[in-house]
């Protein structure tokens, strides 16, 4: 009888315990998203404010002084237009790339009966550590005709080791090696088992591995200043660089109420750029989240 009382006595307590590390939890989490998502939602509301305000630290949760200057500045150059077409494109294809390269690869190092599979991973993971260098990349994708291509964007970039690494830990661990065994019994070959039966149940690594290349391609900067000198080529990325040192050059070069203006536009055109070139991702997110957590779980367990 004591020690049915004493259990009794410890339930209440217990259940205490768990609400309240809930609510610490709960709080902890609360702060954490305010941390991450205010910088964020600063930069919106910032985007419609009045420079001055800003500048003066009166913007905090509301815009003051609210305008669109610094969007109808930026949608003036019909260039921006070409660079989100170029980089939709860009990222279209070279994720489709990337998917087809990566997991072909990684299915394929996932398989014990393929032959120098420890070497083949070994080689593979020795490029995450050690490359030629910024010269001999740009030697070899000129010797190969693709500088100041399309291609340049999408092809020479294409195989990510660390992709590779996730989805062949996924077929590793979320293929049943028993699946393969049947399949060969009713005659399954395995280019017919991969696209058959691997790739559709493996959703969830499809989603994270788009979301990543999709991700990766939209904010491409870097190649495409290296790689790229005709400007019906450039990304998105590269045009609302030449937009904003367009200004910058005018505001050095202006005088009087003209330098002002331009100061202002400029301090507007920081925020709005960001808001632009950001929000179509932002926008793809949510549709992919929940495959993207799971994915990404799956992935990272090792059998």
């Amino acid at each position: 009888m004591e020690a049915a009382t004493k259990m009794e006595l410890r339930i209440p307590k217990t259940r205490n315990n768990d609400r309240l590390l809930e609510i610490v939890l709960y709080t902890w989490a609360v702060l954490v998203l305010i941390v991450v998502m205010y910088p964020l939602f600063f930069i919106v509301i910032a985007s419609f404010s009045d420079p001055s305000a800003v500048g003066s630290g009166q913007v905090w949760l509301y815009p003051k002084g609210f305008t669109l200057d610094g969007y109808k500045e930026l949608f003036k150059h019909s260039n921006i237009w070409l660079g989100y077409r170029n980089t939709i494109v860009y990222t279209a294809v070279g994720t489709a790339i990337g998917l087809a390269v990566n997991l072909s690869a990684a299915y394929a190092l996932s398989r014990k009966d393929l032959v120098g599979r420890r070497f083949l991973s070994l080689f593979f993971i020795f490029t995450m550590f050690f490359n030629g260098g910024l010269v001999p990349t740009f030697l070899t994708i000129r010797d190969f005709h693709l500088y100041d291509t399309f291609w340049v964007m999408v092809l020479p970039f294409s195989v990510a080791v660390f992709d590779i690494i996730v989805a062949r830990t996924f077929f590793q661990t979320g293929i049943p090696p028993e699946l393969w065994e049947a399949a060969q019994v009713d005659g399954c070959g395995n280019l017919r088992f991969y696209v058959q039966m691997v790739l559709p149940l493996s959703k969830a690594i499809i989603s994270v591995l788009a979301l990543w290349f999709a991700v990766g391609q939209w904010n491409s900067y870097f190649n495409a200043l290296i790689y790229l000198h005709n400007p019906d080529l450039y990304p998105l990325q590269l045009v609302l660089r030449e937009i904003l040192v367009t200004n910058q050059m005018q505001n050095a070069l202006g005088t009087g109420e003209a330098a002002q203006i331009a100061l202002r536009l400029a301090n507007l055109l920081r925020y709005s750029v960001i808001i632009v070139a950001t929000l179509p991702i932002m926008c793809l997110y949510p549709f992919v989240q929940k495959h993207f957590n799971k994915g990404v779980m799956i992935g990272a367990v090792k059998s």
